[in-house]
Parts: structure tokens; sequence; C-alpha cells
């Protein structure tokens, strides 16, 4: 969602089981090669470094960190690291955090990359819990401006970012590294403000396939076969009224807000003038010239009058938390900034986990406040395989906006899972998860866990991922 941890709380990391540690260690010692690909379609270029030796320490497991040169001035992070296990068959998953602005570092280091790092900030230790276990993964940092990436930055919506990611997987994919990917299952799996990358994201990605299969476009088909989103921000309109529910009652913890608290929250989103009428005049006022003026004033009013309240004292991200919020730490920052790690994996600039610049550019369109779940239920109606998720300690995009959504889709699916009751799905005979099951649609409510999924309950998020790109419905092991 629109940083809205930056208000009130902050990100999120697991930092148990120190199983072993490696030093960022230069360039020149470990014999890294530099590479370069140029991609005659887009005037793109490809400049990585290979098997750093940084983070991922498996013996034989292979990585490629370096830049994606999307357009002229823009340069575009990435880090991919293949699976631990059978990574010439072993699907291709992109991870992108959300913001907008966040940098999937934020994913790779904190949630379900392959290493975590030590409180000092100098080293790593391996994370058992990695989605490279059993995927292939590459985390982007998008748009311009976002983490390592660095240039010109000109998107300033989620419509406009789409561009630029598919331009990424056309220099990938053309590219002697990368292209034997194409072929794989691709599952694409985000959160936060992903709950509006995913939808566009993969939308588009379609849409310029159809181009392709019809020949009036000539570029590399990117068939995303899974969609995976944990703490979405899809629907404002809904999800800003599961704030004033949420604080009433949030299942399994309780009240969060007194009396008072809760009826300024009802009146302020209910109200005359409130959260509910300005969004509605949001979604009204569509793409016109007026609309950035409206969702703007829609968005800011929502964030001051009910997202804030519905927090109060707590963290935002983890409502077991205080606004100090000491879990997860921010160790990995510390060590991206070593100029040592740095030289190792290519990075040419200073890591910024949320610059304000990019945020900034899209909350002068008022993307935060418009609604992206036509193309989520669209997505749904094709059988795309699709999961929607969500830890149940997080007011940010907490689960009752988030299964709210997902019951409003307009898909074939929708009768069927009104009526389908949630039950539990456990690991070794414990709850983890509340599940609901629909063809190739799945959601889950993983219990104890903040807005990153992967971080608080690593293993229940690795086992879930494991079963979605498996292609299975969730299920108890």
């Amino acid at each position: 969602m629109l940083r809205l941890s930056q208000i009130v709380g902050g990100f999120c990391v697991f930092a148990a089981l120190t199983l072993s540690s490696v030093q960022a260690t230069p360039l020149a010692e470990t014999k890294i090669t530099k590479r370069e690909f140029a991609s005659e379609v887009y005037g793109a270029n490809l400049r990585y470094v290979v098997d750093s030796g940084i983070c991922e320490t498996t013996p034989g497991v292979g990585q490629i960190s370096g830049y994606l040169d999307v357009g002229y001035n823009m340069s575009m992070w990435f880090w991919f690291f293949e699976a631990r296990e059978n990574p010439e068959t072993a699907p291709f998953t992109l991870w992108l955090n959300g913001g907008p602005g966040c940098s999937s570092m934020i994913g790779l280091f904190q949630e379900n990359g392959p290493c975590h790092v030590t409180p000092d900030g100098m080293s790593t230790y391996i994370n058992p819990y990695s989605w490279n276990t059993v995927s292939n993964m590459i985390y982007i940092d998008q748009p311009i401006g976002t983490g390592f990436s660095y240039g010109t930055d000109t998107v300033n919506s989620t419509e406009s970012a789409a561009p630029f990611v598919w331009t990424a997987f056309q220099v990938l994919f053309e590219s002697g590294e990368f292209a034997k990917y194409q072929s794989r299952e691709f599952v694409f799996a985000t959160e936060s403000y992903g709950g509006h990358y995913g939808p566009a994201f993969v939308t588009y990605f379609d849409e310029q396939n159809a181009k392709i299969a019809s020949g009036t476009l000539e570029a590399e088909p990117v068939v995303v076969s899974a969609l995976m989103i944990n703490n979405g921000w899809y629907d404002p309109l809904l999800q800003n009224e599961a704030y004033v529910t949420f604080a009433t009652y949030a299942p399994g913890y309780g009240q969060l807000q007194n009396d008072t608290v809760l009826a300024e929250l009802n009146e302020a989103f209910y109200g005359p003038g409130g959260c509910k009428e300005q969004e509605e005049a949001c979604y009204a006022a569509g793409d016109s010239d007026a609309s950035n003026m409206i969702c703007g004033n829609a968005d800011n009013y929502c964030i001051d009058y009910v997202f804030v309240p519905a927090v109060g004292d707590r963290d935002s991200d983890d409502l077991r938390q205080n606004a100090s919020a000491l879990f997860p730490p921010e160790y990995y920052v510390n060590y991206l900034s070593l100029p040592s790690v740095m030289e190792s994996i290519g990075a040419e600039t200073q890591y910024g986990e949320c610059p304000d610049a990019p945020y900034y550019l899209f909350t002068n369109t008022g993307d935060d406040a418009r609604t992206w779940l036509p193309q989520l239920g669209a997505l749904a109606n094709s059988g795309l395989k699709m999961l929607i998720w969500a830890g149940d300690a997080d007011i940010n995009c907490n689960w009752l906006g988030g299964h709210a959504s997902v019951l409003a889709m307009d898909w074939y699916g929708s009768a069927i899972l009104h009526n389908t009751p949630f039950t539990n799905m456990t690991i070794d005979g414990k709850a983890v998860a509340a599940i609901q099951n629909v063809d190739n649609f799945s959601f889950a409510r993983v219990y104890e866990s903040g807005h990153e999924v992967p971080a608080f309950q690593p293993q229940a998020a690795l086992e879930i991922f494991t079963q979605v790109i498996a292609g299975e419905q969730l299920h108890s092991v």
C-alpha cells in the first residue's frame, strides 16, 4: 500500500536459526565475471555479475545480479538465484515488493530469499525456508529510483509501471543467460501494493501476448502461470471500510480501539463527505482529467481520518507491536551499504529501501485510491492459478479487507466461494492458516503473521508457495 507503514511502522524480517555466515568478499577475490547483452529490439542492455558469493552460499547454487537497462538512463536492478533443488526444471518466480517505490530487496533479505543478515549488519546466514529451495527466483527493484535502481523515473501510476517490467523480461528472455527460463512455469509473486501491481502487470502481459499471437507485435511472450499476492491493496473502497471493521474487532485479537475512536471512525468513513463518499467519487471519475485530484483528495482523507486512527499507537504491519516495531529488524540495509558487498554484486548506486521520489509520483495521480479489482476478477475468471493470502495480524492491508475484495470479484466461482467455509490448513497437526479453495483460486488467512507473511511464518509460507507452484489446492501436510 502507499507506504503507509512509513507513517506508523516499519517493514518486516524473519531472523532465527543462525546456521552459517559469510563475510562480504571484495570483487577481485571472488574472480567474478561480468558480461553484457544488447537487445536489438529495445536498445536495452543487460549488465550483470555471476556468482558473487553474497547471500546464497549453498554449494553449486548459482546467482546473477546486476542491471536491466529498460530505456535511456533507466537502470533496473535485479538479483536472480537458481533453485536449490532441480534448477533445470524448477519454475521461474518473480518477486516484487510494493510501496509503491519500495525495494524487492525487502522480500529477498527479510522474507523469502536465500539468506538473512546478522545483527551487526556485516554478514549473512542461510535461510532454510527460502523460496529458491523449490523455484528459480528473481527479485526486481521497480520503478526506477527504487532500491539499487537508478536513472530517470517516468512512472506515476500502476498502469504506467507495467510496460517497463514487460521490457525487463524482453531483455532477460532474449539473453543467453535467461532465455531457458521463458518456457518454465512463470509465477508472479508480490505483496502489499502488489495488489495493484499483480492484476495490472499480468493483465498487461496477457494483452502483449495476444498481440504477439495475432502477429501485430514482434516480441517475447511472457506467460504467467500463477499469481500470488499476500496482504495486497486491491480495492480501496472495501479495504478502507475494513479498517473500521478490523479496529472494531480483529478476529483472534479483539477490539483494537476504544469506543470513542470507533465512533469517530464510523463517522469518518460513512458520514457526509467521508471516506466512502470520496472513494465512490474517485471510482466514478475513472480516467478523466479531474480524477487525479479527486482520487488524491480521497486517498489523503481516508489515510488521515480512517487509517491512522484505526492503527493508533500500534504497528500498522503487526498489531501485536507498537509503532516502534522492533521486529523484524532492518539489519540488511546496513549490509547492502558495505562497499565490499556493493562491489561484489555489481551495485552502482547507494541502496534506498523506500525512497520518496518514486512514491510521490504515484500520489500525484491518486493511484492508491483506484481499484484493480475488475482486472483481478477477470484473471480469476480466466482460470489462472491464483492465491490471495494475508497475515491476520496486519492492519495495513488486513485480511478482512482482502477477503471482502475477493468476495466482490466478478468471476465464475463467486457464488461457490461465498458458500465455501473456511477450513484449517495444518502442518504436522498445527493449524497455520484458514483456507478456501475454488478450482484454481485459493484464499488463505495465515495465523499469527504480520504484513510480510514469509517473515513471520516462514515454514508455512514455503509450504503454501510449494503447493501453489505445484498447481495444487491448499491442503494440510
